[in-house]
């Protein structure tokens, strides 16, 4: 055993700065002989070694050449600074020279380095949340103008919407009171400019088809039913919706199997109907409006009373009311 040669010029700098010759030794050996900053590394990951100050033995006694003077950094000081002030339980011998050296930087100079550097990784970072928080700022501002856009875009098309009803339902109601006025055979007082032509077409309709003819105003008794419902469970838009596709179904299988009994005959305390159109105000209304009669536990429609026009007109206004978002958006109750 033996022990291990390392750089004689790097070894004299390590003792120079107060290390002892066992431990700068083993420093330099187990650090790869390469440089005085990585041999005070090494030191200071093994300060606390049982055996830092104590020389190392090899099996074979390698030469190592000598080098060049390595100059001593700022930051070298600093770390033996550091382990020659808290080098505990081990203590390293301070010459003379080294004492001056360690003069240079106080632990207070350390302390206040520190701090400076805390300080300004602090500023960095502050500016980094400041930069997060504008750039937040600035997708919150966008939202909301999007939002303000699709709302100002969805008002317009509901007024316009909105607009179109109002004047397809006048037209009806006008074109309603000209049809009545020609069936009671009354003059078409304030009605100058529709043609009589029309007058006499109505009138031929009128006699070649014995079923009733179904104006506007029974269509908004079914329009405003729908209304009237979808207001009164605005909360429940779902809901609203399995209603009308259920009362859709209750008419559609009557239309398409007017003699089939069990498709007019609807038991009030059945669980099912209760759920989805009983239990909702405006629900058995509509079906009343259809034709069907309360009898006991049940609402009847009667074979003789059904009526596949009026029941068409009430599947057009369910299809309507589950298609068109914009439906229910007005009422027309004051329209007599």
């Amino acid at each position: 055993m033996a022990v291990p040669k390392v750089d004689r010029k790097m070894l004299e700098e390590l003792e120079t700065m107060g290390f002892p010759k066992a431990t700068a030794t083993r420093a330099l050996h187990y650090s790869g002989n390469t440089n005085v900053e990585d041999a005070i590394n090494w030191i200071v990951d093994h300060e606390n070694d049982p055996d830092i100050d104590e020389i190392p033995l090899v099996d074979v006694d390698i030469e190592i050449g000598s080098s060049q003077s390595f100059p001593i950094t700022e930051e070298m000081e600093i770390k033996a600074q550091k382990l020659r002030k808290n080098s505990s339980p081990h203590s390293f011998p301070i010459t003379e020279e080294s004492q001056i050296k360690g003069q240079k930087l106080s632990r207070e100079q350390l302390h206040k380095m520190k701090e400076e550097k805390e300080k300004k990784l602090e500023i960095e970072r502050e500016k980094e949340r400041i930069e997060a928080g504008k750039k937040l700022n600035e997708m919150k501002r966008i939202a909301e103008e999007n939002e303000r856009q699709r709302h100002i875009a969805l008002r317009k098309a509901e007024k316009e919407e909105e607009k179109r009803a109002r004047e397809r339902v006048m037209r009806k109601l006008e074109q309603d009171k000209i049809n009545r006025r020609s069936t009671l055979g009354l003059p078409l007082e304030g009605h100058q400019t529709v043609k009589s032509s029309a007058t006499t077409v109505q009138k031929e309709q009128k006699l070649q088809n014995p079923r009733p003819v179904y104006t506007v105003t029974k269509v908004e008794l079914f329009r405003e039913c729908l209304r009237s419902l979808k207001l009164n469970h605005q909360d429940e838009q779902a809901r609203v919706r399995r209603a009308f596709e259920t009362l859709l179904i209750y008419v559609g299988n009557v239309v398409k199997n007017p003699n089939q009994e069990k498709y007019r005959k609807i038991r009030f305390s059945n669980p099912l109907f209760q759920d989805r159109v009983g239990s909702l105000i405006g629900g058995v209304e509509f079906l009343e409006l259809c034709g069907f009669e309360r009898t006991g536990d049940f609402l009847y429609l009667p074979e003789e009373k059904v009526d596949i026009t009026l029941l068409n007109s009430a599947g057009s206004v369910l299809k309507s009311a589950i298609t068109n978002p914009f439906f229910g958006l007005f009422s027309t109750r004051t329209v007599s």
